[in-house]
């Protein structure tokens, strides 16, 4: 799978996969065609506001995984990266892969850190979208886009048992505990 080096950031190394960039330009579609159809923003204004939403949606997907690193670490198993692109729109905890077996009670811990921390985060993000509704209309709905982003799809949506959610991995742990 191609990857992309970004960086690193609190010790974890963060990689893109093309999907992530995809995803993105899908995701900026979809929120400039709903500014201009629904909201009824000039199509300049909605992109360049779509364009943030995009931003702050990625800035959200990283803070669940450094909820979820500092879970990791607090086990003393931690995380070595993040990788974005998952189903285009999310990203990936990356754990060393050689990692020995560990007790369900770890697995659980790490699961829960991202969804928690995206919880606490929710509070700055409802914070700035109080802040940008004060600013002006446009930034007031990227503000909403972010505290709902932020709540639904990372602070709530991970307990859905997707498949590919920490909700997945909470249930498999959780029976094996």
């Amino acid at each position: 799978m191609t990857e992309y080096r970004l960086g690193t950031l609190a010790g974890l190394q963060l990689r893109a996969t093309p999907l992530a960039f995809a995803g993105s330009i899908l995701l900026l579609v979809l929120l400039s065609g709903f500014a201009t159809g629904v909201l009824h923003l000039p199509v300049g204004v909605a992109i360049v506001v779509s364009l943030l939403a995009v931003l702050l949606h990625w800035i959200a997907a990283l803070a669940h995984h450094l909820g979820h690193a500092w879970a990791a670490r607090r086990t003393g198993h931690p995380m070595r990266g993040v990788r974005f692109g998952t189903l285009g729109i999310l990203a990936t905890s990356l754990y060393p892969p050689d990692e020995p077996t560990l007790p369900a009670q770890i697995h659980i811990r790490r699961a829960l850190g991202g969804p928690m921390g995206s919880l606490l985060f929710t509070l700055v993000t409802l914070a700035t979208g109080l802040v940008l509704r004060t600013v002006n209309e446009s930034l007031g709905w990227v503000g909403t886009f972010f505290f709902l982003d932020n709540l639904l799809v990372f602070g709530l949506g991970p307990f859905l048992p997707l498949g590919f959610t920490d909700g997945s991995t909470l249930l498999h742990w959780w029976r094996k505990r």
